[in-house]
C-alpha cells in the first residue's frame, strides 16, 4: 500500500440509506455521504492523490481561509498500487497526478477502521463509494464503518464482480484509518 494522504470529513451516521444491517457510519474515502471539511481543490493545496500530504496542511489551510474544521474526524488513507478495471477484469498500475507534489507524512497515532473501494473515471480525484454511494453495502458484508475489514475482501468482491453494475471504474483500494487524537 502506498501512503496517499489525510482528509478531515463530517462522518455521517449511517443515514436512511444504505439498509446495510450492522452500519452505523459511513467512512469512505468519496465524499458523497461524509463530505470533505470545504470544496478543498478550490484552493489547490491538495497531492497527486488529491488529498493532503500532512493533517498540518489541512490545518494551515483552515486557518488561512477561516475553515470551521473542529467536529470532523481526521482520516489517514494509504492507496493499493494498482487499479481494476471491471470490464477487462485486469489489474494495472497507476501515478498519482505529476503536478502536484507528494511527500506524505505517515502518520503515528491512525488506527485501521477498514478498506474501501473508490471509482476513477476521471482519473486522480476520488469519485464514489459504491459500498455506501450505491448501497452495495445491502448486498456484501461491510463493518459498522461501511468498509471492508481486509484488503483481501476488497480485492475478492472487484474480481467476483459485485461493482460491476454500480459506477464505472476504474476502481482503488485504500486502506481507511481514523487519526486517533
Amino acid at each position: 500500500m502506498i501512503p496517499a494522504g489525510y482528509m478531515s470529513k463530517k462522518v455521517v451516521v449511517r443515514p436512511e440509506w444504505p439498509k446495510a444491517d450492522g452500519v452505523d457510519d459511513v467512512c469512505a474515502v468519496s465524499g458523497c455521504i461524509s463530505e470533505p471539511f470545504a470544496d478543498y481543490i478550490n484552493y489547490w493545496k491538495h497531492n497527486g492523490y488529491w488529498l493532503f500530504n500532512s493533517s498540518g496542511d489541512i490545518e494551515h489551510l483552515c486557518q488561512q481561509e477561516n475553515i470551521e474544521n473542529s467536529q470532523n474526524t481526521l482520516f489517514y488513507y494509504e492507496v493499493f498500487e494498482k487499479e481494476y478495471d471491471g470490464d477487462s477484469k485486469e489489474w494495472s498500475t497507476f501515478e498519482p497526478e505529476a503536478s502536484f507534489p507528494t511527500h506524505v507524512e505517515v502518520p503515528e497515532n491512525a488506527k485501521l477502521v477498514g478498506y474501501d473501494v473508490t471509482t476513477f473515471t476521471v482519473g486522480q480525484s476520488p469519485e464514489c463509494s459504491p459500498l455506501s454511494c450505491n448501497s452495495l453495502a445491502t448486498e456484501i458484508a461491510v463493518n459498522r464503518h461501511c468498509l471492508f475489514d481486509t484488503f483481501e475482501q476488497a480485492v475478492e468482491a472487484l474480481e467476483a464482480g459485485k461493482f460491476d453494475d454500480s459506477e464505472p471504474g476504474p476502481f482503488r483500494v485504500f486502506a481507511v484509518y481514523r487519526l486517533e487524537a
